[in-house]
């Protein structure tokens, strides 16, 4: 079998990764040139998108039973205890194609920024967008009128006066989104990403900190559009009555003037921040022109939950899936906890097949199974919440998490 042939094809399948039949014909021919791992690997994919493909279905089942090829080098590491009935070098060559690796595609390399310290500065270019992003639809909204709609129309923005510059305050439980949907809005604006936490900005010597979180808006400035996600905001930017250092403090005062764009225009630079504790948000952070916007991401709802487990099975080897079935059990997951039902229903079949010698695929029953052991993770955080909505409420800013509590019965 030619390889330049079967090069020719995965480049294709890389640039068309929907088009099941050239995906299938690609896993005949890799079978066919005894490269068992990677026809399991697109075999997986095409039952991933259709579970009644018996074509493929076949290419599995002689992929997972065939002769594994025979090994370039006889020297490896050490092997693990053998057992009777598992040929572990067949298993470890059948495994390669199941879990593909993980890469970044050419081209979309973090972006190297000098900042005036010469320091570098990582700025993304996202490639996932809002259409990428399950469920959210309020959410949705309210980005496209902050954000996307004055952008997308310039003409109406002049007209009306909109400027672009402001921000808006991610709030939610943890593990629902709030990161990915940051860097949807960028993907959505062909806008550049940088995403600072607080660990980008400390330095134990005096005026470094200050000089750190300048740079970093100097490198948003200098790559407008760009989006600059303020991760975990209460971390940085803490009430600065309750920080008993005047270090914090005076960080705080630096990121404030960096929002207000003193010493520079801030237009283009949209800044979104995340957090699971907006009430210990300065106040100062939260006024008009600043964060002045403020939207709760809560837990993913069936549709959204359903898509994400799809998402998260795309890549591993799946037989009789009912999505609609798992992710009607799976209410107040966030889609942390989702992403680890999977991995936890992958290692159940992993086991099997290391007890019993015999690869299968991921099914139902793990999922079920892996669902009863995975716990929702957003209970905590509602039960903070909930103080926060019954007595910290006296302005209505979280009036819709109000709103969320009690149609959940929990006010």
């Amino acid at each position: 079998m030619s390889d330049s042939l079967i090069d020719s094809l995965l480049a294709a399948v890389a640039a068309r990764p929907d088009d099941l039949p050239l995906r299938r014909h690609l896993a005949e021919l890799l079978l066919a040139a005894g490269r068992p791992g990677e026809a399991v690997g697109h075999a997986a994919q095409v039952l991933a998108r259709d579970p009644g493909d018996d074509a493929a279905r076949r290419l599995m089942a002689a992929a997972l039973g065939g002769e594994p090829p025979a090994p370039a080098a006889p020297v490896s590491p050490a092997a693990p205890p053998a057992r009777p009935g598992v040929d572990w070098a067949a298993m470890e060559d059948q495994f390669q194609g199941v879990v593909p690796p993980r890469f970044v595609p050419a081209g979309d390399e973090p972006e190297p920024v000098r900042g005036p310290d010469d320091r570098a500065h990582d700025v993304e270019r996202a490639t996932v967008t809002l259409a990428d992003v399950g469920g959210m639809d309020e959410v949705k909204k309210r980005l496209e009128l902050a954000f996307l709609g004055p952008l997308r129309n310039p003409e109406l923005r002049t007209l009306f006066g909109k400027s672009l510059r402001g921000g808006l305050l991610l709030y939610g439980p943890p593990g629902c989104g709030k990161t990915f949907l940051a860097r949807a809005v960028a993907g959505e604006m062909g806008a550049g990403f940088i995403s600072l936490s607080i660990v980008d900005v400390l330095n134990m010597w005096v005026g470094s900190s200050e000089r750190n979180l300048h740079d970093l808006f100097a490198a948003a400035r200098t790559h407008a559009p760009c989006v600059l996600l303020l991760d975990e905001i209460d971390a940085l930017g803490h009430k600065r009555n309750q920080l008993g250092s005047s270090a914090m403090r005076t960080l705080v005062n630096q990121l404030l003037a960096e929002l207000d764009g003193v010493d520079g225009n801030n237009d283009g630079v949209f800044v979104l921040a995340a957090t699971n504790a907006p009430w210990d948000v300065d106040a100062a952070l939260r006024r008009p022109g600043r964060l002045d916007r403020t939207v709760l991401v809560l837990p993913p709802d069936a549709a959204a939950r359903a898509a994400i487990l799809e998402y998260h099975l795309r890549d591993r080897p799946i037989a009789d899936i009912d999505l609609s079935a798992l992710a009607a059990g799976t209410e107040h997951f966030s889609g942390a906890d989702l992403a680890h039902v999977c991995e936890t229903a992958a290692e159940f079949a992993m086991r099997d097949a290391i007890t019993t010698g015999q690869v299968r695929m991921i099914s139902q029953q793990d999922m079920t199974a892996a669902i009863g052991e995975v716990r929702p993770s957003t209970g905590a955080w509602f039960a903070s919440a909930r103080n926060v909505a019954m007595f910290g409420n006296e302005s209505g800013e979280y009036d819709d998490l109000a709103a969320y509590l009690k149609k959940r019965k929990l006010l």
